[in-house]
Formats: C-alpha cells, sequence, structure tokens
C-alpha cells in the first residue's frame, strides 16, 4: 500500500538529541573524551571570565564547536553556525537542546578571542593526551618530527614594499599587479593584508608563497601528536622547532627523534645529542656529507625510525584536509591557535579505536 504524502506537524515534540543519535555513532566515544578533558580544564576557564555581567557562550560548547568545525571541514564559523541551526548530530554533540537558539557568527568569533588569549588550545591538548587511558597509549622513547607550510590568507598582490613606495594593484575587486623586474624580499617587502606572514618557496621550481609553518612532534607508538609550533616561514624554522619541542618533553632520559633530510646539518645532530636525544635523521647525501654517520645508522632502530617518521605526513595531510592548507585567519597568535586545535582534534578521530584495541 503506497503511503500518503502529506506533512504531519505535531505541537510538541518529546524527542530529545540524545535518542536521534545512534549509540554506535563515531562521535559518542569522541564526546566522552572531550566531556573528560573540559571537565578538568573548568578551572582554568573560570579564570578567563568575570564574575559579573552578561553570560557568555559556554568555553565548553565554544570548544566543542570548533572540533566539529575540523571534523567535518566546515568552511566558516557563519556555515557552523548555520548546521548547528539544523543538524541535530552537531547540537548533541555541542550540547544545545532542540529548541536553544543559535549564536550569531560575530558572537561565536568574539568570544573565541577570549580562548585565545587564554592560550586554551595548548591546554586542551595537553589534558586530552594526560587522561590516563590516553598516557598508556604514547611512547615516552621515540619521536618523530617534521614541519609544513600553512598558506597565509593573503593575495601575493598584498606583498608590497614596506617604506609605501611600489605601484598599486590595478582597479577593480582583484586588480592586476606586474612584478615583472621587481626584486621582492622579506626585509624590504611584508603583505598589507597580513604583515606577518612571510613569502616562502618550498622549493626550486615551486612558486613563492605567503605563509606560516607549523611543527608537529609525534610519538612513534601511536603516532599520535603530542606537541605542536607555529612560526614564521623560515630556512631555519623547522631545525628552531623542533628543538624546542624536543626539549620540552619530560624527563632526562635517552630518546630518538626522526626526520626527514632538511634535518641533516651538523648544528641540529649536536642540539640532538646535547638534550640526550639521538637524531635518527635521513641521511642528506646530495654533493654534500651528512652529518649523520655510522655511530646512528649501524643500530636498527634508526631504519625503524625512518620508516615510522612518515606517517607524521598523515598528521599533516589530515589538518591540511580539515581546512588548513590555506588557514582562513591572519596573524601567527590566531593560526597557531586554530593549527593546535585541528592538530587534537586529529588525535580525537584516532583515539576510540586505539583505545578500543588497548
Amino acid at each position: 500500500m503506497r503511503g500518503s504524502d502529506e506533512r504531519s506537524e505535531g505541537l510538541f515534540s518529546y524527542v530529545s538529541c540524545e535518542v536521534r543519535v545512534p549509540a554506535d555513532h563515531p562521535l559518542r566515544p569522541i564526546r566522552a573524551i572531550v566531556d573528560e578533558a573540559l571537565e578538568v580544564m573548568s578551572p582554568a576557564f573560570e579564570g578567563l571570565y568575570s564574575k559579573i555581567g552578561r553570560p557568555s557562550i559556554p568555553p565548553e560548547k565554544l570548544l566543542r564547536a570548533l572540533l566539529l568545525q575540523a571534523f567535518y571541514s566546515v568552511r566558516s564559523e557563519r556555515q557552523l553556525m548555520e548546521q548547528l541551526d539544523y543538524n541535530l548530530l552537531f547540537r548533541w554533540f555541542v550540547g544545545l537542546s532542540m529548541d536553544a537558539p543559535v549564536w550569531d557568527a560575530t558572537v561565536f568569533t568574539k568570544n573565541r578571542e577570549r580562548l585565545l588569549a587564554g592560550d586554551v588550545a595548548a591546554k586542551f591538548l595537553a589534558t586530552v593526551l594526560g587522561q590516563p587511558k590516553v598516557k598508556a597509549l604514547l611512547s615516552d622513547e621515540h619521536f618523530s618530527v617534521d614541519g609544513t607550510l600553512i598558506e597565509a590568507w593573503a593575495s601575493v598582490k598584498s606583498f608590497r614594499p614596506k617604506d609605501g613606495s611600489g605601484e598599486p594593484p590595478g582597479p577593480g575587486r582583484n586588480g592586476d599587479r606586474d612584478f615583472h623586474g621587481e626584486k621582492r624580499s622579506n626585509e624590504t617587502h611584508a603583505s598589507t593584508s597580513d604583515p606577518e606572514a612571510r613569502l616562502y618557496r618550498k622549493g626550486n621550481g615551486q612558486p613563492a608563497k605567503l605563509a606560516f609553518m607549523g611543527h608537529a612532534l609525534m610519538e612513534n607508538r601511536h603516532a599520535l601528536v603530542v606537541n605542536v609550533r607555529l612560526t614564521a616561514a623560515t630556512g631555519l624554522a623547522e631545525r628552531e622547532a623542533a628543538v624546542s619541542m624536543v626539549e620540552a618533553i619530560p624527563g632526562r632520559h635517552r630518546i630518538t627523534v626522526g626526520a626527514d633530510k632538511a634535518y641533516d646539518t651538523k648544528d641540529f645532530v649536536a642540539n640532538m645529542r646535547s638534550l640526550g636525544a639521538a637524531a635518527h635523521v635521513a641521511q642528506n647525501t646530495s654533493n654534500r656529507r651528512s652529518a649523520i654517520d655510522g655511530r646512528t645508522t649501524r643500530h636498527p632502530g634508526y631504519a625503524v625510525s625512518l620508516r615510522i617518521r612518515k606517517r607524521i605526513e598523515e598528521v599533516f595531510g589530515w589538518i591540511k584536509g580539515a581546512g588548513l592548507r590555506k588557514t582562513r585567519h591572519r596573524g601567527t597568535a590566531r593560526v597557531g591557535w586554530m593549527f593546535t586545535l585541528t592538530a587534537t582534534a586529529y588525535n580525537l578521530i584516532r583515539l576510540p579505536k586505539l583505545l578500543a584495541a588497548a
């Protein structure tokens, strides 16, 4: 018998978002890990807000919404608010009831600035990793490090001389700009859209782009991110950030740090050894002598580190797919905050399966 195509509107609804979300939905175990971490961070949130005044967006709900933005690659806060308005799964994860009003996109971004000032993203990453069941998954001996370019939210046309000289772009919304014969460098030029972005070329034959550089430290047992940094895009940034992240590893026991050929320099290897770390760096022998000798390569663990090191590219691939191939934010502080939160989202995506198999 054919059913009737008639819309029946009920005056009242007694079904909650909790009932609508399947019991085996992948977000359920993630929500449990997130809630546990946010409960631990509650005292830290108290210090960011005044005791008087109008209530703001709860920081717990704000962080859950930003995690959804990374999980589902929602391209803007305005589109995220639109999804929250009618997507019951999003409402359930954030903690909104069926009838709760959705925030204005501008109000949402203003409230996010408060979490930026409190360095909440880094604390959230540390809190998730500090949970006993998660901490048991992490290796404290073997790590890998690498860096990647994050394209800035700025056009190359905005890269103008700092002294104000130079011809402006042509008329129109996207006017022409002729760079032929003009010598440009980060010392004499800066972007008018994002002055903290730097012009950087990844390699010979590659175009120069305004970018930042993101860095990640990965533990080798389950390839989870344990530390991140975001710096200006320079030729030394990868090695300097790696030294900083390795130095922050707790304990003073012997560790190994895997890395690609870009880290094969005498200074980096010496810095690692001074920190009690064996630099398991891929040898760069192209028209030069490698800083890695037989003292390192003769150990079986060296080959293992080089093989597992490649998994850090999965981290960067996921982070860029989640919306950071070209950032939507400006300035090192904002881009770095989102880079850290997105790295935490990568860990959260992987943790349920790892915990189930443990």
